[in-house]
């Protein structure tokens, strides 16, 4: 059974997928469950990782939130679009209430996991530098090869731009969707970051995106 860790081109859509996405503008150039509160403030170092052996997909952001890190779950800023999109998607059999309570059933029984490239807490992915990317894109890539998902899925392509320069020594542009390279032998996907900052990507371009990712994980079954 998953356990939960606590260690510090082309998919369908509107014409918009073809482009590039504002998420890359925060890049540098290289250069035991928290109480829930209506206005959290951190209580955690960290954001647990959700991941574990038999995972079908394993879900890559930048880095967690001061909002996140105090509730114990990924995207939990209310205006996010993360959640939405994956209860109206087929990668779950049923709406889920996002909650710590939601990442483990996601884990368990719809064998979902959930990490980020860089691990400190911030209010903005660009209060990250270099240094972060350089020490958490490698830590990541050993905890994943612990227990090989069978999706590696980045949340927009700053996640991914970091991971693939600092494991894989690879520069872009990349392409959304699933990735003509791999990690080892796990498969890469790329879908926009479901952020509220990312303007440009709607709702529907978003679980339209969900949608593929699933009808790929299920095809690679």
């Amino acid at each position: 059974m998953p356990v939960r860790w606590s260690l510090p081109e082309s998919i369908p859509g509107p014409a918009a997928l073809a482009c590039a996405g504002s998420d890359l503008a925060c890049f540098p150039a290289i250069a035991a469950t928290p109480a829930r509160r209506a206005d959290p403030t951190p209580t955690l170092d960290t954001l647990p990782d959700y991941l574990g052996p038999g995972l079908r997909i394993a879900a890559v952001g930048l880095n967690p939130s001061p909002r996140s890190a105090a509730l114990g779950y990924y995207f939990a800023h209310p205006r996010n679009r993360f959640w939405p999109a994956l209860n109206a998607s087929r990668l779950v059999r049923r709406p889920l209430e996002p909650s710590p309570d939601a990442m483990q059933t996601l884990l368990e029984r719809e064998r979902i996991g959930f990490t980020d490239v860089v691990k400190r807490v911030t209010a903005s992915g660009s209060d990250l530098r270099a240094v972060d990317y350089r020490a958490g894109a490698p830590r990541l890539a050993d905890k994943l090869l612990g227990a090989p998902p069978g999706l590696l899925w980045f949340q927009g392509k700053v996640p991914f731009t970091a991971f693939c320069r600092y494991v894989l020594g690879r520069r872009g542009p990349f392409a959304w969707g699933p990735q003509p390279f791999g990690f080892e032998a796990i498969p890469l996907y790329v879908t926009p970051n479901p952020s509220p900052a990312n303007a440009a990507w709607s709702l529907a371009d978003i679980t339209r995106a969900m949608n593929a990712v699933a009808d790929y994980a299920a095809a690679r079954r």
